[in-house]
């Protein structure tokens, strides 16, 4: 069963599928290991492991490599921040078959200007309906794979209204995207809405701290939802604890006691080394290497 028909059959599962943002090898690995059955490569998260802010400044092809860095770290879809395809549909077009080279499940454009910004910033810029709509055309006609999922987001609503955002999802969907992405709601009114008012399943989008009201993944789940990410959820938490242990050994000269934590041992257990070191004496006995 390919990664694409794994997510396929998740979203056509009566569960909403929950996927929390990773960035890397590790978070990827701590999220499917927690049992989560699929995973969101973050943009910015994949911006802040490159050490820059959420600005459209990493390339496609930098965000296609930490797709398939993830993609192979891991055995569950990877869904994956594609911004605004990088330019227009003949970006839109290699993007996609990048993105697919790259083993990922599925990626979501958006309807920014480029550059772009996160979506829970202020001062965007939104690029017309006909460019963006042509856009979600360009990259349902470039997947090889039919199950590769092609999620359309729009971030129209901080600038000109979730009636125009609603609108745009809704021609998306027609232009043959899967699923709809409505960024940013500001109230539970609006987030309630849009699953009401999109003529297709909805992705919802929470982020720490964000424009979007928090609430539960139940609630959403039982607004209509059919996939919620969680991008910042693991970059934020892994921000406070660096910080916290960073300023105690700064003010103590003392590092953390090693009680309580995992030993050497078993954190290289949890990246695979069990089985890395099976592999590294199978071959040695030719019965074995059968």
């Amino acid at each position: 069963m390919t990664q694409t028909s794994k997510l396929r059959a998740l979203l056509a599962a009566p569960t909403m599928v929950r996927a929390p943002g990773v960035y890397d090898g590790i978070t990827a690995k701590l999220a499917a290991q927690a049992g989560f059955p699929a995973v969101y490569m973050t943009g910015a998260g994949t911006s802040a492991s490159l050490g820059y802010p959420d600005y459209g400044l990493l390339t496609m092809s930098e965000m296609a490599a930490n797709g398939a860095l993830i993609a192979r770290s891991v055995d569950v879809p990877v869904i994956a921040d594609a911004d605004t395809g990088y330019g227009n549909e003949l970006n839109v077009t290699r993007t996609v078959q990048e993105y697919e080279r790259a083993g990922i499940a599925g990626l979501h454009l958006e309807d920014q200007g480029f550059p772009k910004k996160c979506g829970h910033l202020d001062d965007k810029e939104i690029i017309p309906r006909e460019e963006y709509v042509a856009k979600i055309r360009a990259a349902v006609a470039a997947r090889r794979d039919p199950d590769f999922l092609i999620i359309a987001r729009t971030d129209a609503g901080a600038v000109m209204g979730m009636e125009e955002a609603i609108a745009r999802a809704n021609l998306a969907l027609e232009a043959g995207a899967d699923m709809a992405f409505v960024e940013a709601a500001r109230s539970m009114e609006e987030v309630a809405a849009i699953p009401r008012q999109v003529r297709g399943p909805c992705l919802l989008n929470m982020v720490r701290g964000g424009k979007t009201p928090d609430m539960s993944l139940a609630d959403a789940e039982a607004m209509g939802y059919r996939l919620t990410i969680m991008p910042s959820l693991l970059l934020s938490a892994i921000m406070q604890v660096c910080d916290e242990t960073l300023r105690v050994v700064r003010e103590t000269d003392q590092p953390p006691s090693s009680a309580g934590a995992p030993s050497v041992r078993e954190r290289f257990r949890r990246w695979g080394a069990d089985e890395w070191d099976a592999l590294r004496t199978r071959f040695r006995d030719p019965e074995d290497a059968k």
